[in-house]
């Protein structure tokens, strides 16, 4: 186990499921499982006791489900990194959970290399968008009426409200670099200060935000 490694604590009411993701991940050099939970409640604790980097975090658990354990751990003093585990790739607690605070969600069918992935992509402090699911995903529950003020996003540049859309759109950095003919590196640039901008830690809530304030429409 590297000094460095990623430290994990996974929260799931199956024992089956904790005891899987635990060998899985347990098995990376850059990894260490730090603790599990049987439910929200229980995770809130670990997560104290334990400072994990990443919270693996089932949606659906008893005396608390993950989105609200989602939403406490976000408002923490040291907020934490979750990767939200589903049964389906349409749900709309995935959506109430990235909402919350999530950095980004996987389907439990995955391969074993994508949940490895998954945990990596959100310990670097990136969220896990992944564009197949989330156009869909995002598309199904922001069929509302906006919710968020439009006003503050009068502080973007154009470009960086260009930037915006096309990650909400599902688009990764490298596909919005080749959308707008400019280097990768400067749409990492353009994403920071987007973020920075706005008050939002991650991709996952610059997502939700962009649909809510009706920057970009269902559809689109």
């Amino acid at each position: 186990m590297s000094e460095g490694a990623i430290r994990v604590l996974i929260a799931d009411d199956q024992a089956l499921m904790r005891t899987g993701f635990r060998m899985i991940l347990d098995a990376q050099e850059d990894m260490e499982v730090v603790g599990e939970a049987i439910d929200g409640a229980d995770a809130l604790r670990q997560f104290e006791k334990l400072e994990p980097n990443v919270v693996v975090m089932d949606v659906r658990m008893p005396t608390m489900d993950g989105i609200e354990a989602t939403r406490r751990l976000s408002a923490h003093g040291r907020p934490a990194r979750v990767l939200i585990l589903t049964t389906f790739d349409l749900d709309d607690y995935v959506y109430e959970a990235l909402r919350a605070g999530a950095s980004g969600f996987l389907l439990k069918d995955r391969p074993p290399e994508e949940l490895v992935a998954a945990v990596r992509v959100i310990a670097a402090g990136e969220a896990l968008l992944a564009p197949s699911v989330t156009r869909r995903l995002i598309e199904e529950f922001a069929r509302r009426a906006p919710t968020a003020s439009r006003a503050e996003l009068d502080q973007l540049t154009e470009r960086e409200r260009e930037v915006l859309v096309l990650m909400a759109r599902g688009l990764s950095n490298a596909e919005i670099a080749g959308a707008l003919f400019v280097a990768e590196t400067t749409v990492k640039t353009h994403v920071g200060r987007v973020l920075h901008k706005l008050g939002l830690r991650d991709r996952a809530q610059a997502v939700v935000l962009a649909y809510e304030s009706g920057l970009v429409q269902p559809g689109d």
